[in-house]
C-alpha cells in the first residue's frame, strides 16, 4: 500500500449512441484524472452505450453491444491504465460469455494487468430498469481486488441496495466499495416515498459505517429517453461523511481517503468484533 490517503478519481459523464466515442470519451476523462492527481478512476456502469434497459424485451437488439472479456473495450482499459498508471474499475460493460449476457465490472493495476471482474448479482425489474430482459445474474461471487492502493470491491448499481453485499465485500477485505450505477428519475414517475436521489446517496452511506469502509458512487447523467440521470456521484468516508459530490453535468470528480480512518473506525466501534453470525439464519430465507 502507497500511504493512508488515496485519490479517487470518479467518471461521471454522459453517454451517447456511438460505442466508440463513448469509449473515448471514457478514455479522455480518465487521462484528465489522472492530470488532477487520481490514483483510482472509476467509471459509470454500461458506459459504452445508452441505457438500453428502459425498454422491455429488446435483448436481442442490444446484444450487439455485448462483448467478451477480454475484448476491445477491456484492451483500451488496459492500455489506460498503463499509459496513467492509474487503478481502474471499469464502470461495467455487457458482458458476452458463450450464450449468457452479463453486466460485468473489470478492474485493471497501474501496469494494466486484468486483476478480476465482477458480475452483478442484483438484477432489478421496474419500470424503465428492464434489466431481467437483459442480464443473466452474476455467478463469480463477491469480489474485491488487492492492488497497491488499498483492497477495492466493486459492486454494480442496484446492488448498492443490499446491506448484505456491501457486508459481504466487507468481509473479504474491503477497504473501500466502489458503485459504478446508472440511476436518475423516470419522466410521469411521481417520487411519492420521497427523493429518490437521497435515499439513494443515504443507503449507501449506511453501509460505509456499518461497515468501517469508504464507499464511492459513480452515476452517469443526462437525458436518455424516459430517463433522467441526475449524477450526482460522491464519495463518503468510513463515518458516512460525505467528502465530494458531483452536480447533474459531466465532470470528473476527485476526492482523497483515508484507509487508516476505516481502521480506526472499524476497531473503534467493533461492530465486526460483536457480529453474532450464528444469530443471522433467517437473513438468508427468501420469506418476506
Amino acid at each position: 500500500m502507497q500511504g493512508k490517503r488515496v485519490v479517487l478519481g470518479l467518471i461521471q459523464m454522459r453517454m451517447g449512441e456511438s460505442k466508440k466515442e463513448n469509449l473515448e470519451r471514457a478514455l479522455g476523462m480518465i487521462k484528465k484524472a489522472k492530470g488532477m492527481g487520481a490514483e483510482v478512476v472509476c467509471l459509470p456502469e454500461l458506459f459504452t452505450a445508452p441505457y438500453f434497459a428502459q425498454q422491455r424485451g429488446g435483448k436481442r437488439e442490444a446484444a450487439f453491444q455485448a462483448e467478451e472479456v477480454p475484448g476491445n473495450t477491456t484492451l483500451a482499459l488496459s492500455n489506460a491504465a498503463s499509459e496513467n498508471k492509474v487503478v481502474i474499475v471499469g464502470g461495467s460493460i455487457y458482458e458476452k460469455d458463450g450464450s449468457r449476457l452479463y453486466n460485468t465490472t473489470t478492474a485493471f493495476d497501474e501496469k494494466g494487468k486484468l486483476i478480476g471482474k465482477y458480475r452483478k448479482i442484483h438484477i432489478p425489474q421496474d419500470e424503465c430498469f428492464f434489466e431481467k430482459d437483459y442480464f443473466d445474474e452474476g455467478n463469480l461471487g463477491f469480489k474485491v481486488f488487492k492492488t497497491g492502493f488499498g483492497n477495492i470491491g466493486a459492486l454494480i448499481c442496484y446492488d448498492q441496495w443490499y446491506p448484505e453485499a456491501a457486508r459481504c465485500e466487507a468481509l473479504l477485505g474491503a477497504d473501500m466499495v466502489l458503485y459504478p450505477t446508472a440511476i436518475g428519475t423516470v419522466d410521469g414517475m411521481e417520487q411519492s416515498e420521497g427523493s429518490w436521489q437521497s435515499a439513494w446517496e443515504n443507503v449507501m452511506r449506511g453501509h460505509a459505517i456499518a461497515n468501517g469502509m469508504a464507499v464511492a458512487a459513480v452515476n452517469r447523467c443526462g437525458k436518455e429517453g424516459k430517463m433522467d440521470f441526475w449524477g450526482g456521484s460522491f464519495v463518503c468516508d468510513a463515518f458516512g461523511k460525505t467528502i465530494a459530490r458531483a452536480g447533474s453535468k459531466e465532470e470528473v470528480l476527485i476526492a482523497a481517503i483515508d484507509l487508516e480512518h476505516g481502521k480506526m473506525v472499524r476497531e473503534g466501534w467493533r461492530f465486526f468484533h460483536n457480529r453474532r453470525p450464528d444469530r443471522y439464519k433467517g437473513i438468508i430465507s427468501r420469506k418476506k
